[in-house]
């Protein structure tokens, strides 16, 4: 049965990530809005509610540390092994205005849960503070979408977009893609946990893991699908900003309803693994402009062998 759940998640998940991308590239196509701005608030909120959900119902069930560890160990498999693929199906191009201020902004979000849990505890303060951040960075992004539209509409929606649709069908259709996507993520944790579960693998090694794998699935499905149809910046931008609402909202909600109390050791190496995953991407964009096929390899064996090492824990 536990198979059969793995089997049924990820045709739920592919599915979902078609009906994702259609509706989030007709919504941009209608709005004026770019792929990248899209895939930033739209694309990046709706895959990370699998993580919300998840990691409310770990701080719930009395194990924080699982509900942590899903937050970081996505952030990390969204940069190593989701960026590695989709840079795999086709080169990630960036823009001047991702690196000056998307990136760096990930940098120092992806870092602060080590900041925070330096003394073993996030409490309600920091978390609130958490959801403040997240409320001004998506404030700076309408303000920006509002006063760049012309620029953002010629230079960005010069991508190979499907026909603008009514908009009531394009949220209708993001809203199919969202469910299947959360649905597929679910059902195909709920299988590999118990898998991993029977095996005896640690909560934290499970969080860091499958978890983190199957809440990030979204994220992989509709930034393959997006990289597939040619959407390269939602693609990026579906990452990037997951990455963003990750830690301010997810950590933030959580943190807020239940105070989290972890491990400090164990939170510093993990939290640290995520920001090296992280940085990775400066000296490819800021070189190159883009993430290609080699970084991609780099990534994903990166990534790999990462989690090769968890299990050998």
């Amino acid at each position: 049965m536990d198979v059969a759940f793995v089997v049924a998640g990820f045709l739920l998940l592919l599915l979902g990530g078609e009906f994702l991308v259609r509706g989030a590239t007709q919504v941009a196509r209608s709005l004026g809005m770019s792929p990248l701005l899209i895939g930033l608030t739209i694309v990046a909120c709706g895959t990370s509610a699998p993580e919300l959900s998840a990691s409310l119902s770990a701080a719930f069930q009395g194990v924080p540390e699982v509900s942590l560890a899903n937050v970081v160990g996505s952030n990390t498999a969204n940069v190593g092994l989701i960026l590695g693929l989709v840079a795999l199906i086709r080169p990630i191009e960036g823009s001047p205005g991702l690196f000056r201020r998307e990136l760096p902004l990930m940098v120092f979000v992806v870092a602060l849960p080590i900041a925070l849990y330096w003394n073993g505890v996030q409490g309600r303060w920091e978390s609130a503070a958490l959801l403040l951040l997240l409320a001004g960075y998506l404030l700076s992004l309408v303000r920006e979408a509002r006063r760049d539209r012309a620029d953002l509409a010629e230079a960005e929606l010069s991508e190979d977009l499907p026909a603008a649709a009514p908009l009531w069908l394009a949220g209708l259709t993001i809203l199919l893609g969202l469910g299947a996507l959360a649905g597929g993520a679910f059902v195909l944790v709920k299988g590999a946990v118990h898998i991993a579960v029977s095996f005896g693998i640690s909560d934290r090694v499970i969080g860091l893991t499958l978890v983190a794998l199957g809440t990030s699935l979204p994220e992989l499905a509709a930034s393959a699908v997006a990289a597939y149809r040619g959407h390269s910046s939602l693609a990026l931008g579906n990452v990037i900003g997951s990455n963003i609402f990750n830690v301010l909202a997810i950590l933030g909600a959580t943190g807020l309803i239940k105070p989290l109390h972890v491990s400090s050791a164990s939170m510093l190496v993990d939290g640290l693994v995520s920001v090296g995953f992280t940085l990775l991407l400066l000296p490819f964009l800021a070189i190159f402009h883009r993430i290609g096929r080699i970084p991609g390899l780099i990534l994903i064996s990166l990534y790999l062998g990462y989690v090769a090492f968890l299990f050998q824990k």
